[in-house]
């Protein structure tokens, strides 16, 4: 019998026996760029401005103009999630690079965006006009002076406070604190869609979200990865007049408690499932120790089914305990995988300035 063929090997991730190849690149933001080329301060790091919109053709034309002021080195790139309004036409007439998303919600654009673009250093905002763009440099000198993979653009309001209404930074401080005490602190505005990120960062970056928990999901892969990161102030104005917000204070701030749920249960099973073990350990003991006491006074068991109960109760609990031990192990060897993957994408290079 004629030997098999020897598997050919691909780009990519390989973990013992097993291969993960890289997602295929569908848009350069170093090719086919249109302006001055890469300054030196960026030389050998290409840039790529990336804006999730819907519904946005008022002002992603200024959005638009505004990046390429700040930042004229990068390539600007609108992913445009089904817009009725011609978001697209006026995108594509401001210079941009558009691609269509068919998938409502901000978490399916960002997936898609993240998988088609490929670059250095990822430049993500949203297409309403809130965020300041001329921030956007400094955030980008930040993550090559220090070697982050991360730099947030911390909301500051702007007046009467703008788009950043009272009952947004109540939710944004509670759900903060709360994703601070579960995985670990540092992020001080969890929900700002303001980032400059590494290509690293994006591309060992497993979006699961569909909606506006994408920057949980973003902000708690960071914490697992214990990937560097860092915060920049940056100014969170108000919408253009006609212009209509698509957030809603309630039902979004339900969706992302929801996501920190979901995350704590998948990344966090130890935890959880300890806690459930103790309990139900906790419950069975109190169901047995009078049964106990009474057999060691009279030598009889008179309520079997008190007694059943508790016994089960504490096979419930061992079996508890033991989930948490398996499925920690399936955690670790998932974060293992993402780790490899994350460290073997080299960070961007911080030329300096001549």
């Amino acid at each position: 019998m004629p030997a098999p063929p020897r598997a050919r090997r691909v780009r990519g991730s390989s973990i013992g026996r097993y291969t993960f190849s890289t997602i295929p690149r569908l848009v350069s933001a170093e090719g086919n760029r249109k302006g001055p080329r890469v300054t030196q301060r960026y030389r050998g790091n290409s840039v790529a401005v990336i804006l999730p919109c819907y519904n946005e053709a008022l002002v992603i034309a200024s959005v638009i103009a505004s990046f390429r002021q700040a930042l004229p080195e990068a390539q600007i790139f609108v992913f445009d999630n089904a817009s009725s309004d011609g978001t697209e036409e006026a995108a594509r007439a401001a210079g941009a690079v558009v691609r269509q998303v068919t998938q409502r919600g901000k978490g399916n654009v960002v997936r898609r965006l993240f998988a088609d673009v490929d670059a250095d250093i990822f430049i993500m905002a949203d297409g309403d006009g809130t965020y300041e763009a001329q921030q956007c440099r400094r955030m980008v000198d930040k993550l090559l002076d220090n070697g982050l993979d991360m730099v947030v653009g911390t909301r500051v309001p702007v007046g009467a406070g703008g788009e950043y209404r009272p009952g947004h930074r109540l939710g944004n401080r509670l759900l903060t604190g709360t994703v601070g005490r579960m995985f670990g602190p540092g992020f001080t505005d969890m929900l700002s869609g303001y980032r400059v990120l590494s290509r690293r960062f994006v591309k060992s970056f497993p979006s699961l979200s569909r909606g506006f928990e994408i920057e949980t999901e973003l902000t708690i892969h960071a914490l697992e990865l214990r990937a560097p990161f860092g915060e920049v102030p940056t100014a969170y104005g108000s919408r253009v007049e006609g212009s209509r917000s698509k957030l809603s204070t309630v039902r979004d701030g339900l969706l992302i408690a929801e996501a920190i749920v979901r995350l704590f249960v998948r990344e966090r099973p130890r935890q959880l499932y300890l806690a459930l073990a103790t309990i139900v350990a906790i419950v069975a003991l109190l169901l047995a120790i009078p049964i106990f006491m009474e057999y060691v006074e009279t030598g009889l068991v008179p309520r079997f089914p008190t007694a059943i109960l508790a016994g089960l109760g504490m096979i419930a609990s061992l079996v508890l305990a033991a989930t948490a031990v398996i499925l920690d192990s399936v955690v670790t060897g998932r974060t293992e995988a993402k780790r490899l993957r994350y460290l073997e994408i080299a960070g961007p290079r911080a030329a300096d300035a001549s």
